[in-house]
């Protein structure tokens, strides 16, 4: 059965009404076409592929170019599925000007329905500009991989009355600036709590317990594709690369024994003079 593409507005009647909903991770066409085909409404094309496909060791390195050929990818292979675009690193925090220019392009070049920008006060003013100029915007607050290295790692956000006083306020920030739903990853599930409880517009938590509007986990992740490192808050639903690694060597010993290929998996035409 073919799902119905969600909207901006249908997120928002989700929160309001109290229905839950789900996010997922991906990069490629293949990828997305099986998110698709589930009961999953979003899709996030994050510049974690820098890490998760491209073998970097952070986001930070992942460029617009990039992001638009991925982007591109999973909007052919997921027509029904709302799809979001990650700005990346050092695209939208020099000027508004260069935020819109980067939201323009990545909207235009790569189709998707919106596009998600990390930071909370300090990047209030970019989501105002991009939104002003006909763009939804997701905020992500919390974790925020691009500034991995300003945070001493990857470690949970907002554990003390201070911390999580910015971050509350940085949610309300984002709220102000009038984007349509905001990220809150790896924090104390009572922050988040808070905060889905003080601002008007959808919750996406990623490690932020279960009181957000919605959830996010890359399908790689849960999928047992990516095994670099797993955070806490990711929970294995399937263990999908050891069969991947399986089928790789039966193929391998097959082709060395001469059971593959048989007739079934050859062109056996008849070809005269052979």
């Amino acid at each position: 059965m073919m799902k119905k593409k969600l909207s901006v507005l249908d997120l928002q009647r989700y929160r309001d009404e109290g229905i839950k909903w789900t996010w997922s991770i991906c990069y490629d066409y293949a990828m997305a076409s099986i998110i698709d085909e589930s009961k999953t409404e979003m899709i996030l094309v994050g510049d974690s592929m820098g890490n998760v496909v491209l073998g970097m060791g952070s986001t930070v390195p992942v460029t617009v170019d990039m992001m638009i050929h991925h982007i591109r990818a999973v909007v052919k292979g997921a027509p029904n599925t709302f799809i979001v675009g990650d700005m990346p690193f050092g695209s939208y925090n020099v000027s508004c000007e260069q935020a819109i220019e980067t939201a323009n392009r990545i909207m235009k070049e790569g189709g998707c329905d919106c596009v998600k920008l990390e930071g909370g006060v300090n990047m209030a003013d970019k989501i105002t500009a991009i939104v002003k100029s006909g763009i939804p915007v997701l905020g992500h607050i919390g974790l925020t991989p691009q500034s991995i290295s300003a945070l001493g790692g990857f470690k949970v956000q907002g554990a003390s009355k201070e911390a999580a006083d910015r971050l509350l306020a940085d949610a309300v920030a984002v709220a102000n600036a009038s984007a349509f739903a905001i990220c809150l990853e790896c924090m104390p599930s009572v922050v988040a709590k808070k905060i889905t409880e003080t601002i008007k517009i959808p919750t996406m938590g990623i490690g932020a317990g279960p009181d957000c509007s919605g959830q996010e986990l890359n399908l790689y992740d849960m999928c047992g594709l990516f095994t670099d490192f797993k955070p806490k808050f990711v929970k294995r639903y399937a263990e999908l690369r050891a069969p991947m690694v399986e089928a790789l060597n039966a193929f391998y010993d097959e082709t060395l024994s001469g059971a593959f290929p048989t007739p079934e998996y050859s062109y056996n035409a008849k070809v005269d003079g052979y």
